[in-house]
Protein backbone atom coordinates (compact mmCIF):
# COMPACT_ATOMS: atom_id res chain seq x y z
CA UNK A 1 0.00 0.00 0.00
CA UNK A 2 0.97 3.31 -0.94
CA UNK A 3 0.83 6.20 0.85
CA UNK A 4 1.01 10.29 0.34
CA UNK A 5 2.25 12.63 2.48
CA UNK A 6 1.79 16.21 1.95
CA UNK A 7 3.58 19.51 3.60
CA UNK A 8 1.42 22.77 3.89
CA UNK A 9 2.89 25.49 1.92
CA UNK A 10 1.01 28.29 4.21
CA UNK A 11 1.12 26.62 7.68
CA UNK A 12 -1.50 27.71 9.99
CA UNK A 13 -0.01 31.19 11.98
CA UNK A 14 -0.91 31.57 15.40
CA UNK A 15 -4.12 33.89 16.31
CA UNK A 16 -2.82 37.35 17.97
CA UNK A 17 -5.29 38.68 19.63
CA UNK A 18 -4.06 42.13 19.45
CA UNK A 19 -6.84 43.53 21.05
CA UNK A 20 -6.63 41.35 23.75
CA UNK A 21 -2.81 41.86 24.16
CA UNK A 22 -3.50 45.80 24.04
CA UNK A 23 -5.92 45.80 26.90
CA UNK A 24 -3.74 43.50 29.30
CA UNK A 25 -0.69 46.12 28.84
CA UNK A 26 -3.08 49.14 29.19
CA UNK A 27 -3.95 47.50 32.83
CA UNK A 28 -0.80 46.34 33.54
CA UNK A 29 0.49 50.19 33.20
CA UNK A 30 -2.60 51.72 35.06
CA UNK A 31 -1.76 49.41 38.32
CA UNK A 32 1.93 50.10 37.91
CA UNK A 33 1.28 53.80 37.61
CA UNK A 34 -1.28 53.46 40.76
CA UNK A 35 0.68 51.56 42.73
CA UNK A 36 3.80 53.87 42.47
CA UNK A 37 1.43 56.93 43.42
CA UNK A 38 1.00 55.55 46.68
CA UNK A 39 4.01 56.19 47.67
CA UNK A 40 4.47 59.61 48.60
CA UNK A 41 7.91 59.96 47.52
CA UNK A 42 8.98 63.83 47.82
CA UNK A 43 12.11 65.20 49.21
CA UNK A 44 10.69 65.78 52.78
CA UNK A 45 10.71 62.17 53.42
CA UNK A 46 13.58 60.59 52.36
CA UNK A 47 12.45 57.03 53.62
CA UNK A 48 9.65 57.39 51.02
CA UNK A 49 12.05 58.35 48.49
CA UNK A 50 14.08 55.28 49.66
CA UNK A 51 11.23 52.89 49.25
CA UNK A 52 9.75 54.10 45.77
CA UNK A 53 13.40 53.46 44.31
CA UNK A 54 13.30 49.99 45.77
CA UNK A 55 10.02 49.36 44.03
CA UNK A 56 11.75 50.10 40.60
CA UNK A 57 14.36 47.61 41.42
CA UNK A 58 11.77 45.39 42.59
CA UNK A 59 10.65 45.15 39.51
CA UNK A 60 13.46 43.92 37.68
CA UNK A 61 14.77 41.42 40.30
CA UNK A 62 12.85 38.36 38.31
CA UNK A 63 15.00 39.57 34.95
CA UNK A 64 17.72 36.95 33.99
CA UNK A 65 20.97 38.62 32.44
CA UNK A 66 20.46 42.05 34.23
CA UNK A 67 22.05 43.98 36.86
CA UNK A 68 20.10 45.91 38.86
CA UNK A 69 23.38 48.66 40.26
CA UNK A 70 21.99 50.85 43.32
CA UNK A 71 23.50 54.32 44.46
CA UNK A 72 23.58 56.91 46.92
CA UNK A 73 24.61 60.51 46.91
CA UNK A 74 24.13 62.48 49.85
CA UNK A 75 21.23 60.55 51.01
CA UNK A 76 19.79 60.24 47.61
CA UNK A 77 19.10 56.82 46.20
CA UNK A 78 19.63 55.96 42.32
CA UNK A 79 19.08 52.74 40.22
CA UNK A 80 20.89 51.57 37.13
CA UNK A 81 19.58 48.67 35.22
CA UNK A 82 21.70 47.16 32.68
CA UNK A 83 22.29 43.81 30.59
CA UNK A 84 25.13 41.98 32.40
CA UNK A 85 28.37 42.52 31.12
CA UNK A 86 27.59 45.88 29.67
CA UNK A 87 28.72 48.84 30.76
CA UNK A 88 27.85 51.53 28.26
CA UNK A 89 24.44 51.02 26.59
CA UNK A 90 23.83 52.13 22.93
CA UNK A 91 20.43 53.81 24.61
CA UNK A 92 19.89 54.80 28.34
CA UNK A 93 15.92 55.69 29.43
CA UNK A 94 16.01 58.42 32.25
CA UNK A 95 13.22 58.61 34.81
CA UNK A 96 12.75 59.70 38.21
CA UNK A 97 10.15 58.97 41.17
CA UNK A 98 10.34 62.02 43.26
CA UNK A 99 7.13 64.24 43.29
CA UNK A 100 5.85 67.47 44.51
CA UNK A 101 5.63 67.09 48.27
CA UNK A 102 1.85 67.20 49.64
CA UNK A 103 1.70 67.66 53.79
CA UNK A 104 -1.24 65.40 53.87
CA UNK A 105 0.22 61.78 52.66
CA UNK A 106 -3.27 60.77 52.00
CA UNK A 107 -3.07 62.64 49.26
CA UNK A 108 -1.19 60.37 47.63
CA UNK A 109 -3.70 58.63 46.25
CA UNK A 110 -5.09 58.10 42.34
CA UNK A 111 -8.53 58.30 40.48
CA UNK A 112 -9.46 57.29 36.69
CA UNK A 113 -11.40 59.17 34.77
CA UNK A 114 -12.25 60.01 30.80
CA UNK A 115 -9.08 58.15 30.39
CA UNK A 116 -6.80 59.45 32.56
CA UNK A 117 -4.84 58.78 35.54
CA UNK A 118 -4.92 61.65 38.09
CA UNK A 119 -2.73 61.70 41.13
CA UNK A 120 0.26 63.50 42.26
CA UNK A 121 3.17 62.82 39.83
CA UNK A 122 1.28 60.70 37.56
CA UNK A 123 2.80 62.69 34.50
CA UNK A 124 5.51 63.89 36.13
CA UNK A 125 6.43 61.27 36.04
CA UNK A 126 5.85 57.68 37.97
CA UNK A 127 3.21 57.07 34.61
CA UNK A 128 6.50 57.88 32.12
CA UNK A 129 8.46 55.45 34.70
CA UNK A 130 6.00 52.79 34.50
CA UNK A 131 6.01 52.93 31.09
CA UNK A 132 9.97 52.45 30.59
CA UNK A 133 9.69 49.89 33.29
CA UNK A 134 7.55 47.91 30.70
CA UNK A 135 9.57 48.69 27.90
CA UNK A 136 12.38 47.48 29.56
CA UNK A 137 11.02 44.35 30.90
CA UNK A 138 9.81 44.14 27.55
CA UNK A 139 12.84 43.96 25.22
CA UNK A 140 15.19 42.16 27.77
CA UNK A 141 12.42 39.13 27.67
CA UNK A 142 12.68 39.54 24.14
CA UNK A 143 16.36 40.12 23.07
CA UNK A 144 18.11 38.99 26.10
CA UNK A 145 21.38 41.03 26.43
CA UNK A 146 20.20 44.07 24.27
CA UNK A 147 21.65 47.37 24.91
CA UNK A 148 19.37 49.18 26.49
CA UNK A 149 19.44 50.62 29.83
CA UNK A 150 17.30 52.37 32.68
CA UNK A 151 18.19 55.15 35.07
CA UNK A 152 15.86 56.02 37.50
CA UNK A 153 16.67 58.80 40.44
CA UNK A 154 14.89 60.49 42.94
CA UNK A 155 15.96 64.17 43.60
CA UNK A 156 14.70 65.51 40.12
CA UNK A 157 12.55 68.18 41.57
CA UNK A 158 14.98 69.60 43.51
CA UNK A 159 17.90 69.76 40.57
CA UNK A 160 19.02 66.13 39.82
CA UNK A 161 22.14 67.18 41.43
CA UNK A 162 22.80 64.12 43.90
CA UNK A 163 21.13 61.97 41.04
CA UNK A 164 21.71 62.25 37.21
CA UNK A 165 24.65 64.61 37.91
CA UNK A 166 26.30 62.22 40.38
CA UNK A 167 25.79 58.91 38.01
CA UNK A 168 27.75 60.57 35.54
CA UNK A 169 30.15 62.53 37.17
CA UNK A 170 30.87 60.27 39.92
CA UNK A 171 29.83 57.27 38.86
CA UNK A 172 31.16 57.45 35.46
CA UNK A 173 27.83 56.39 33.53
CA UNK A 174 28.02 56.35 30.17
CA UNK A 175 25.58 55.92 27.20
CA UNK A 176 25.85 56.28 23.65
CA UNK A 177 21.80 58.03 23.27
CA UNK A 178 19.99 59.03 26.44
CA UNK A 179 16.02 59.17 26.29
CA UNK A 180 14.65 61.58 29.44
CA UNK A 181 10.37 61.22 28.70
CA UNK A 182 10.12 64.24 30.87
CA UNK A 183 8.93 67.09 28.56
CA UNK A 184 5.53 67.21 30.10
CA UNK A 185 3.47 64.84 27.78
CA UNK A 186 4.32 61.30 27.08
CA UNK A 187 3.68 61.94 22.89
CA UNK A 188 5.60 65.50 23.06
CA UNK A 189 9.24 65.73 22.04
CA UNK A 190 11.31 68.32 23.49
CA UNK A 191 13.87 70.01 21.70
CA UNK A 192 14.60 73.27 23.55
CA UNK A 193 14.33 73.95 27.39
CA UNK A 194 14.52 76.89 29.55
CA UNK A 195 17.03 77.41 32.02
CA UNK A 196 16.20 77.48 35.69
CA UNK A 197 17.51 79.41 38.85
CA UNK A 198 16.27 79.17 42.52
CA UNK A 199 16.50 81.65 45.01
CA UNK A 200 15.90 82.29 48.54
CA UNK A 201 15.59 85.76 49.56
CA UNK A 202 16.27 86.78 52.99
CA UNK A 203 15.78 90.96 54.44
CA UNK A 204 15.75 92.51 57.78
CA UNK A 205 13.87 94.93 59.53
CA UNK A 206 12.78 96.01 62.72
CA UNK A 207 9.69 94.65 64.68
CA UNK A 208 7.08 96.55 66.08
CA UNK A 209 2.70 96.32 66.99
CA UNK A 210 1.09 96.40 64.33
CA UNK A 211 -0.61 99.67 65.96
CA UNK A 212 1.96 101.92 65.75
CA UNK A 213 4.04 100.62 62.39
CA UNK A 214 5.98 104.26 62.24
CA UNK A 215 8.00 102.67 65.16
CA UNK A 216 9.28 99.55 63.06
CA UNK A 217 10.57 98.48 59.46
CA UNK A 218 8.45 95.73 58.32
CA UNK A 219 10.87 93.12 56.29
CA UNK A 220 8.08 91.65 54.99
CA UNK A 221 6.67 94.78 53.06
CA UNK A 222 10.07 95.38 51.74
CA UNK A 223 10.39 91.85 50.60
CA UNK A 224 7.27 91.72 48.97
CA UNK A 225 8.89 94.93 46.91
CA UNK A 226 12.24 93.56 46.34
CA UNK A 227 10.16 90.69 44.82
CA UNK A 228 8.45 92.75 42.50
CA UNK A 229 11.16 94.61 41.76
CA UNK A 230 13.01 91.46 40.17
CA UNK A 231 10.12 90.18 38.69
CA UNK A 232 10.09 93.86 37.15
CA UNK A 233 13.79 93.65 36.36
CA UNK A 234 13.36 89.76 34.45
CA UNK A 235 10.12 91.21 32.31
CA UNK A 236 12.04 94.05 30.78
CA UNK A 237 15.34 92.21 30.09
CA UNK A 238 13.64 89.33 28.28
CA UNK A 239 15.49 87.74 25.14
CA UNK A 240 13.16 89.47 22.36
CA UNK A 241 10.06 87.26 22.01
CA UNK A 242 9.52 84.57 19.81
CA UNK A 243 6.55 83.98 17.60
CA UNK A 244 5.58 80.75 19.71
CA UNK A 245 1.75 79.99 21.28
CA UNK A 246 3.30 78.16 24.27
CA UNK A 247 4.83 81.63 25.83
CA UNK A 248 8.61 80.88 24.86
CA UNK A 249 9.40 83.87 27.35
CA UNK A 250 11.34 84.26 30.85
CA UNK A 251 9.01 83.93 34.05
CA UNK A 252 9.90 84.66 37.36
CA UNK A 253 7.59 83.51 40.27
CA UNK A 254 7.16 84.18 44.19
CA UNK A 255 6.53 80.60 45.38
CA UNK A 256 7.33 80.99 48.94
CA UNK A 257 7.46 83.02 51.35
CA UNK A 258 7.54 83.28 55.29
CA UNK A 259 7.91 84.80 58.33
CA UNK A 260 9.07 83.94 62.37
CA UNK A 261 6.00 85.81 63.24
CA UNK A 262 3.42 83.46 65.78
CA UNK A 263 1.24 86.47 65.98
CA UNK A 264 -1.17 88.31 63.94
CA UNK A 265 -0.77 92.49 65.00
CA UNK A 266 3.14 92.19 64.81
CA UNK A 267 5.65 94.04 62.39
CA UNK A 268 8.54 91.43 61.34
CA UNK A 269 11.57 91.81 61.82
CA UNK A 270 12.93 89.13 59.82
CA UNK A 271 11.20 87.80 55.95
CA UNK A 272 12.13 84.74 53.52
CA UNK A 273 11.00 84.52 50.55
CA UNK A 274 11.82 82.05 47.24
CA UNK A 275 11.67 82.85 43.88
CA UNK A 276 11.51 80.62 40.96
CA UNK A 277 12.89 81.94 37.41
CA UNK A 278 12.90 80.41 33.87
CA UNK A 279 14.74 81.71 30.89
CA UNK A 280 15.42 80.46 27.47
CA UNK A 281 18.85 81.19 25.69
CA UNK A 282 20.83 83.30 25.44
CA UNK A 283 20.62 84.32 29.02
CA UNK A 284 22.98 82.56 31.37
CA UNK A 285 22.27 81.99 35.29
CA UNK A 286 25.17 83.58 36.68
CA UNK A 287 24.83 86.71 34.59
CA UNK A 288 20.66 86.55 35.83
CA UNK A 289 21.95 85.93 39.45
CA UNK A 290 24.39 88.91 39.39
CA UNK A 291 21.96 91.79 38.25
CA UNK A 292 19.34 90.37 40.88
CA UNK A 293 21.95 90.54 43.63
CA UNK A 294 22.28 94.29 42.69
CA UNK A 295 18.59 94.90 43.21
CA UNK A 296 18.78 93.28 47.04
CA UNK A 297 21.28 95.62 48.81
CA UNK A 298 22.14 94.85 52.42
CA UNK A 299 20.86 93.73 54.84
CA UNK A 300 18.99 91.80 52.14
CA UNK A 301 20.83 88.80 51.34
CA UNK A 302 19.95 86.59 48.29
CA UNK A 303 21.28 82.29 48.32
CA UNK A 304 20.92 80.45 44.89
CA UNK A 305 18.76 76.86 45.51
CA UNK A 306 19.52 75.53 42.24
CA UNK A 307 20.36 76.41 38.38
CA UNK A 308 20.79 75.03 35.54
CA UNK A 309 21.27 76.63 31.49
CA UNK A 310 18.86 76.70 28.99
CA UNK A 311 19.69 73.49 26.43
CA UNK A 312 19.00 73.00 22.67
CA UNK A 313 18.89 69.74 21.41
CA UNK A 314 20.81 69.36 17.70
CA UNK A 315 19.23 65.94 16.53
CA UNK A 316 20.44 64.51 13.03
CA UNK A 317 17.32 65.34 10.14
CA UNK A 318 16.58 61.52 11.01
CA UNK A 319 15.42 61.71 14.20
CA UNK A 320 12.66 64.25 12.82
CA UNK A 321 11.59 62.30 10.17
CA UNK A 322 11.28 58.97 12.99
CA UNK A 323 9.10 61.65 15.20
CA UNK A 324 6.85 62.52 12.18
CA UNK A 325 6.28 58.85 11.47
CA UNK A 326 5.57 58.40 14.61
CA UNK A 327 4.14 61.13 16.08
CA UNK A 328 2.21 62.71 13.06
CA UNK A 329 4.07 65.92 13.49
CA UNK A 330 7.70 67.26 13.18
CA UNK A 331 8.54 68.57 16.59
Amino acid sequence: MRTSSSIATNPPQPVIDTAHDTAHLRERLIALTRDLVLIPSSEERPDELRRATEWVGNHLESLEGVVVHSYETNGVTSLVALPAGCAEPDVLMFGHVDVVHHVDPHSYRSELAEGRIYGPGTGDMKGIVAILLELFRKFQLQSPGISLGLAITSDEERGGENGTRALLEEHGLRCKVALVPDGGSPDEVVVEEKGILQLDLEVTGRACHAARPWLGDNALEYLISVSREIASWVRANDPPPVPDENHWHSTCCLTRLWTPNLSGNRIPSHAGATLDIRFPGPFQSAEILKNIESLVPPPGKVTRVLSAEPSILSPDPAFFDACESVLGYRP
